[in-house]
């Protein structure tokens, strides 16, 4: 008896070993991909020049420049996006017990999506920076991120309420959030018909996602609010996996399941909103990333929502290094990519998973 059970030990212990060598390999696989990424554009800067520039050792003037104030912020906004949307979908996708949950299940870019209309068409964000109408931005990026957020939030709270009033199921919770995306994609639709040329202009440029809108203090934010919830995904993934055996099984192990899955969404609601309203539509990243990582690493949350974090920032940190070179010296929107990338991965996982 004492042989099999050090037998079973060892094997656990090769088993966690494993798996915790796979979490660090994609974790360390970010520093050459962020070396990469600050190194590659149409300014090119070598790459033992961008390590000397990020410990303070001289370097040109022009190079140190480019680095700190136009592609770290970038960079980091990318990981720090990435790894809030893959930890949310992953998170969401055990809660719901559904392989298609994802951060854009509950209608919450939807949402994001309108209020950054209504602030462009109600509040005037959006105004001509040139001489015609092709020269649009979003004059004021406050005011719109503030109305996509709140917006966002709302979805979240109506998710919430409807949840409590009829049970915490997970098909409760994927059906409103259906409706509500059909709802405020109505919406935006309806502003859009009434918008002039200008206005529909600075909406569209608004939807695609692009993590170079991001300064510094945006960029502490949304690294403040990410950290906070990637560390309560962690703290909770026993519970997850006991959600994977089955309600009743939770309940009789003592999770709180109802609670739970309330808070989860919450939590995830307010990860993804906070992303989308600094860096707007970023698409297939919650929903491919954990598909992906299951697939190496298995289905034990204590492995799989550390490992998602990592993937989730280095998928979209390489994402957006190859929007910036793809048609340089123009910049693709990181949203484009993503979609062209992530439908077809997404296909073949699941073709991959019949057989």
């Amino acid at each position: 008896m004492t042989d099999a059970t050090a037998h079973i030990g060892a094997g656990y212990r090769a088993y966690t070993t494993r798996k915790l060598v796979i979490v660090a390999l994609i974790g360390l696989a970010l520093v050459p991909a962020l070396i990469a990424a600050l190194s590659l554009g149409p300014a090119a800067i070598p790459a033992n020049e961008v390590a000397r520039t990020l410990i303070g050792l001289e370097v040109p003037r022009r190079s140190e420049l480019i680095v700190w104030n136009i592609r770290l912020p970038q960079a980091l906004a990318a990981i720090v996006a990435g790894a809030g949307l893959a930890v949310a979908g992953a998170a969401m996708q055990s809660i719901l017990r559904n392989p298609l949950g994802s951060p854009f299940t509950l209608g919450i870019s939807q949402a994001a999506a309108f209020g950054a209309a209504f602030a462009v068409m109600i509040l005037d964000t959006g105004t001509p920076q040139g001489a015609n109408a092709a020269s649009v931005a979003i004059q004021d990026p406050t005011t719109t991120t503030a109305s996509a957020f709140a917006f966002a939030l709302l979805a979240a709270a109506i998710i919430t309420l409807v949840a409590r009033l009829r049970g915490s199921a997970p098909e409760v919770m994927v059906l409103t959030g259906v409706a509500l995306g059909a709802l405020f994609s109505a919406g935006t639709a309806f502003l859009q018909f009434f918008a002039d040329d200008i206005q529909l202009a600075a909406i569209v440029f608004w939807t695609f996602g692009d993590t170079a809108r991001v300064d510094w203090s945006e960029l502490g934010i949304l690294s403040a609010l990410t950290g906070v919830a990637c560390l309560y995904f962690l703290t909770q993934s026993w519970n997850y996996n006991a959600i994977d055996a089955g309600d009743e099984t939770a309940r009789g192990l003592g999770v709180r399941v109802d609670g739970l899955r309330i808070f989860g969404m919450v939590m995830a609601s307010l990860l993804t909103a906070v992303s989308i309203a600094f860096l707007g539509i970023i698409g297939f990243v919650g929903l491919v990333v954990p598909h992906m990582i299951r697939r190496v690493i298995g289905a034990d949350h204590r492995f799989l929502i550390p490992a998602s974090i990592f993937g989730g920032g280095l998928l979209l940190l390489l994402a957006d290094t190859a929007a910036r070179l793809i048609l340089s010296p123009h910049v693709l929107p990181v949203s484009v990519l993503t979609a062209f990338m992530g439908a077809p991965v997404f296909v073949f996982l699941i073709l991959r998973g019949r057989r």
